[in-house]
């Protein structure tokens, strides 16, 4: 079975969302659908431990080059998430999309264009898309 493509899927968030349809109602889904994902992250480092984070300062300078950076930068993550964290996870990221989605509709907003002017941003500015 082949994944939907963003149009099919802003649609049948459309045709399912039935006692959220109120803009505020989808805002808030979407902010606490967003805490969940977050939520999610901690607690697979927290209660599972399958990941670890060690953050520290990235170490950059301002005489540092570009490309220098990004081989410098590091995620903070130390392992790999285990199945379970990782299908929750999955499936708290889904339900932040059928939000974001759901949110886009409420604003007769295309998300598939939204992704596309993203990525046009993404290739246009390159390493100073970083705002």
């Amino acid at each position: 079975m082949s994944a939907p493509s963003i149009e099919q899927f802003q649609t049948q968030v459309s045709e399912l969302l039935l006692r959220h349809r109120s803009l505020l109602d989808v805002l808030t889904k979407f902010s606490q659908s967003n805490a969940s994902v977050n939520r999610a992250v901690a607690k697979s480092i927290t209660e599972c431990g399958c990941i670890e984070l060690t953050a520290r300062h990235q170490g950059f300078s301002e005489e540092m080059e570009l490309t220098h950076a990004n081989r410098h930068s590091q995620s903070h993550t130390n392992g790999q998430l285990c199945e379970q964290c990782s299908e929750i996870i999955r499936s708290e990221l889904g339900k932040n999309l059928f939000y974001m989605s759901a949110l886009c509709n409420s604003l007769d907003v295309n998300l598939q264009e939204v992704i596309a002017k993203e990525a046009e941003k993404c290739s246009t500015l390159g390493w100073f898309n970083l705002t």
